[in-house]
């Protein structure tokens, strides 16, 4: 038999977490137990939580910092990326060679795929497996919705985040695809989201909106998750009618509230009334070791980084971006402003521990990925991109106002422009600047990545998608480059 296809690590063990919640302590399910363990509603939860450990190790890998090295660390956000391997993510060089053994290696955890189909097998398995139980084996019926509901999400979720990455990648729906040693080819983006769409709208007819234990807001899907990944979806294909419909589903529940903007901070933490969907790593038995807040701090919100940041910001983008001092999402999360080395402190809620006569530093803060703000934006986006203006506008002025500042006061034709740039503002360093700036690209020409980094030749030829790491054609001889890198690899 061949080697795994799709190369599977199937441990679970966020790299750089110490530790983590119960319902991310669950270890997947093997195929050899899978007949004996699908048996009643605590199997199919400890099933589907595997499932969020498995997104958690995926944005942890590369030390940590995946889910911003993809969607930060290319972008006018920073200046440069003072680490190994780190500089090339930075500076979009990411075709440099990396020996097939240095599995460590950033970089080649960065170009392969591997966690997202562990996550991917396992929501195969929980989808399989939890209509298989008895009814009377769960709470009640909508107890085993919501847990099917969070499968198909967590599916989806894996399948749209990788194709933003990749482009085309292998498609599998069944179970055992994956762990026989099937080759399988890339499929089409197009296909890829097409599975995204029916996983989303069966994930939505499943879940409900209220959470059965209020300690799972936001860091377990629900409706209100399902629909803000389905608005993120139309987004990247441009369908902006149903990316504007599906956001008021969201907004009209009116089931999130905006976070006052003098405590702008409290959104890190997790579990806010802004928050939508987010990975747990923020209580006291869980955090971070490395991570955003080791590579973008310092002292005295890091004391044991006592030089310079590693990531330091991009001064010029903080000028234009926040050139207002009114906005008070700059005053509560930005530090250091007025020196050659300023801080986003977003991710500043850290512990210290000692041992070994070692201080580490442990950062509690969630991955936030989608909150209502960005949904409000997104919206607006929207309503720019299909010519509604002055609704854009209002919703617009919305996210300005609870921000301190006043009505956009920008022309019609730059207003797609400008709501772009509000998103910067409002979701500065949270994993979304590099995917908005392809949009940006994609709907106007307009190129924000810096030309040393992606021409506009570049852009239209496809460079925003990542390479697949070499390693992984070896493995499987049906893979085909990224076309871009095609010949750079």
């Amino acid at each position: 038999m061949k080697k795994l296809t799709i190369y599977i690590c199937c441990a679970i063990g966020i790299g750089m977490a110490s530790s983590c919640k119960k319902f991310l302590d669950e270890k997947p399910i093997s195929v050899s137990t899978d007949l004996t363990f699908w048996k009643n509603e605590s199997d199919a939860d400890k099933g589907v939580a595997a499932g969020y450990a498995l997104v958690r190790k995926t944005l942890n890998k590369a030390d940590g910092l995946a889910f911003y090295a993809y969607g930060d660390l290319p972008t006018d956000e920073f200046a440069s990326a003072g680490s190994y391997r780190f500089d090339n993510v930075f500076r979009m060089e990411w075709a440099i060679s990396v020996p097939s053994a240095e599995t460590w290696d950033r970089m080649m955890q960065m170009r392969r795929y591997d966690t997202f189909y562990s996550a991917i097998d396992q929501a195969n398995r929980c989808i399989k497996f939890i209509p298989t139980i008895a009814d009377d084996k769960f709470a009640s019926a909508a107890a085993k919705n919501n847990l099917l509901g969070e499968a198909y999400f967590l599916r989806a979720f894996n399948y749209f985040y990788m194709t933003r990455i990749w482009g085309d990648i292998p498609l599998v729906t069944q179970t055992g695809a994956i762990t026989e040693a099937v080759d399988l080819p890339r499929s089409k983006a197009a296909d890829v989201i097409a599975q995204c769409l029916s996983d989303l709208n069966t994930a939505i007819n499943l879940l409900s909106w209220d959470y059965a234990n209020s300690g799972n807001r936001a860091v377990r899907a629900n409706k209100g998750a399902a629909y803000a990944l389905l608005a993120h979806l139309y987004a990247w294909q441009g369908d902006y009618q149903n990316c504007n419909a599906t956001t008021d589903k969201i907004i009209d529940q009116n089931y999130y509230q905006y976070v006052n903007r003098d405590n702008y901070l409290s959104i890190y933490k997790g579990k806010s009334t802004e928050g939508i969907f987010e990975i747990a790593q923020s209580d006291e038995n869980e955090g971070s070791v490395g991570g955003i807040a080791n590579f973008t701090l310092k002292s005295p919100y890091l004391t044991t980084n006592t030089g310079n940041s590693i990531f330091p910001l991009n001064i010029n983008t903080l000028n234009t971006l926040y050139s207002s001092t009114d906005d008070k999402r700059f005053k509560t999360a930005f530090a250091l402003t007025n020196s050659t080395d300023p801080l986003c402190i977003k991710y500043s809620n850290i512990t210290y521990v000692n041992g070994q006569n070692v201080i580490t530093a442990v950062a509690h803060n969630n991955i936030i990925i989608f909150r209502l703000a960005d949904i409000k934006l997104l919206k607006a986006e929207s309503l720019a991109a299909l010519s509604q203006f002055d609704q854009a506008r209002a919703v617009l002025n919305e996210v300005r106002s609870i921000a301190g500042l006043g009505a956009w006061t920008g022309t019609n034709a730059n207003l797609f422009e400008g709501i772009i740039d509000e998103r910067g503002r409002e979701l500065f360093l949270e994993g979304h600047r590099f995917y908005d700036l392809v949009r940006l690209g994609k709907k106007t020409g307009i190129m924000k990545f810096g030309a040393e980094k992606m021409t506009k030749a570049d852009f239209d030829a496809g460079k925003y998608y990542w390479p697949l790491d070499p390693a992984l054609m070896n493995i499987n001889k049906r893979l085909t480059q990224t076309p871009f890198w095609s010949s750079k690899l």
